[in-house]
């Protein structure tokens, strides 16, 4: 990807050349690009600049049920959002693509060579649909660069969700069938990318018809959940990819995110940065800083979900609602020591518990994407690469899309859930299907599902997926939106105000809660000890619970609409003012 820019540029270069009588000497011509396999190659690079920014990879889950912030997305709060507000109905990128599909038919390559491009191409066209169903719904499908002489594709109406479904589906096979590269550095796709993102795509689309019975779509359910099953088999059986385990259960996964180049054995696909040419990522400024992030901060009822290390529910346990932050954290699934500042976690060779000075409002801290050098935090030089398809995730659409379709075996759950289980130090459990319901896991977050295997599969997907993206896509696929409103944003348990607090056990305190009310609290605190208040006019957005569990945002509501408009984004207003066929999403 280190020519992304370069092709971006090239690109740009093209289509000006296209309308001017005399092309400038410094210009690429179509014969340069087209005529070339290293002008295809060279062109393709552009496409990797639409699926997500560099600097953004690390904050797909920036709106989620489980993240507590500094500011509620407007998404989330009412009145704050409408179709005059709205963005994403762009569609460049797609003219780019199309643009470069159309004209890949060069008489002196040979079709191999062609059709390994075009499949590029069309992988990339499957992604950016793919992210227009999952935003809006029905949209136009184009698959040529339209003219003004097109007035009526330019001014049409929207396509169903189920043709261009259908062109996706067309478009990875193609893909799959025609991309050459079966290995690449982690930065460039390949035919495994384009059959993981098939796995994807239809497990989305599976559940989505499933479980939103108003599409009257749930009959074709299952020809797109066992989609989703059969591309992410192809890539368990015939791909190269496997789990990480280079760095043994306490580190294996985390390495994933923390290492400069990517871990090519598990990624599939990632960002990549570099210092050398001056690429790089602000992930520990954002997952740090007390200003220019969000103050991202985890909440119990996720935490509460992570298992313990014998794969025994944390929630069994008679006492875990008054556990102290220490005893909460001995004895888990070793991906939470992987996820959040555990006790035992150093940074510049220090201790380095949650921060309440300047950072976290619950205690669950998150270090998925954080180098633990200090000096990484205030500015962008990371150089961490950031993974946007890996292994795991095609483990967990395989066990999930088998487990809706009620064929989820003994042997499918060992090497999917179970595998990623062991990898992670969990010693029990990993061998057969669950046949219990964890009534916490139930209750607090799919109150719908009666089956223990889905229940365990989507317990694994958000522990094992935490961050990455999927959690705002996964609730409104499964029609669990309102999470996004009701589940509570608490945090650690505080046994008490006006009481010194060694987090970590390491000897030194770390915090002590006062009452907000009051100007300070109720006893002497030494120097560079965090003082949070509760309640009062100082911070009343950071309270307590009856429970003593720290809470915050109680009193600006999150709002997830009744009628359910936020499953979609409405189109913009000024979009449908430009092509009145535009029909409005559901209740905007």
């Amino acid at each position: 990807m280190k020519n992304i820019f370069l092709a971006l540029s090239i690109s740009v270069l093209l289509f000006t050349s296209c309308e001017l009588n005399e092309i400038p000497e410094a210009t690429a011509t179509e014969d340069d690009i087209f005529g070339t396999e290293s002008g295809l190659k060279t062109y393709s690079y552009s496409f990797y600049n639409n699926i997500t920014s560099g600097s953004d990879a690390f904050k797909g889950d920036a709106m989620a049920d489980y993240g507590a912030v500094n500011n509620l997305n407007d998404f989330i709060v009412d009145g704050s959002y409408s179709a005059e507000t709205s963005t994403g109905w762009s569609w460049s990128a797609l003219r780019n693509i199309n643009h470069f599909i159309v004209k890949c038919n060069n008489p002196n390559l040979s079709e191999s060579v062609k059709n390994n491009y075009i499949g590029i191409a069309r992988f990339f066209r499957a992604w950016f649909y793919y992210n227009m169903v999952v935003r809006f719904g029905d949209v136009p499908w184009v698959d040529r660069p339209l003219g003004l002489e097109d007035e009526e594709k330019l001014y049409g109406k929207r396509d169903s969700r189920v043709l261009i479904m259908e062109k996706i589906m067309e478009d990875l096979d193609f893909a799959y069938a025609n991309i050459a590269a079966t290995s690449s550095d982690g930065t460039l796709v390949t035919k495994w990318t384009a059959m993981g993102l098939k796995s994807r795509v239809a497990l989305f689309e599976g559940t989505f018809r499933k479980y939103h019975k108003e599409l009257n779509l749930a009959s074709t359910a299952n020809q797109y959940l066992q989609l989703a099953a059969t591309a992410a088999e192809e890539v368990m059986t015939k791909g190269p990819h496997k789990l990480n385990t280079a760095e043994g259960p306490d580190l294996s996964q985390r390495q994933l995110f923390i290492s400069t180049k990517p871990v090519t054995n598990e990624v599939m696909l990632a960002v990549a940065f570099s210092s050398e040419l001056a690429i790089m990522n602000d992930a520990n400024w954002w997952w740090t800083s007390a200003t220019y992030g969000p103050r991202y901060s985890l909440v119990r009822p996720f935490i509460n979900t992570i298992l313990n290390i014998d794969g025994t529910p944390y929630t069994d346990k008679a006492n875990f609602m008054t556990e102290e932050f220490f005893e909460e954290c001995q004895n888990r699934d070793k991906r939470l020591a992987q996820l959040i500042r555990t006790p035992g976690y150093r940074r510049g060779g220090a201790s380095a518990p949650p921060n309440f000075a300047s950072f976290t409002y619950t205690g669950y801290q998150p270090i998925k994407y954080t180098m633990d050098d200090p000096s990484y935090d205030n500015g962008g030089t990371n150089t961490n690469a950031v993974p946007l398809m890996r292994y795991a995730e095609i483990l967990l659409n395989y066990a999930e899309a088998k487990a809706e379709l009620g064929t989820l075996n003994d042997q499918d759950w060992a090497k999917t859930v179970g595998a990623l289980r062991e990898r992670s130090g969990v010693t029990g459990g990993t061998k057969v299907l669950p046949s219990k319901i964890d009534t916490y896991l139930q209750k607090t977050f799919f109150s719908d599902v009666t089956s223990p295997i889905i229940l365990e599969v989507r317990r694994e997907r958000q522990v094992e997926l935490a961050l990455e993206g999927f959690r705002f896509n996964d609730l409104k696929r499964w029609k669990r939106g309102e999470l996004m409103a009701s589940l509570p944003w608490t945090g650690i348990y505080v046994p008490a105000l006006d009481k010194l607090i060694d987090l970590d056990h390491d000897g030194k305190v770390d915090v002590v809660f006062f009452d907000g009310n009051k100007e300070a609290p109720g006893i002497s605190v030494p120097a560079g000890i965090a003082k949070v208040p509760i309640g009062g006019k100082a911070n009343n957005f950071q309270t307590m619970t009856s429970t003593n569990h720290l809470e915050w945002f109680k009193a600006q509501p999150r709002t997830w609409y009744a009628d359910g408009r936020q499953y979609l984004y409405p189109i913009p207003a000024n979009s449908i003012v430009l092509n009145p066929q535009l029909d409005q999403n559901p209740n905007w």
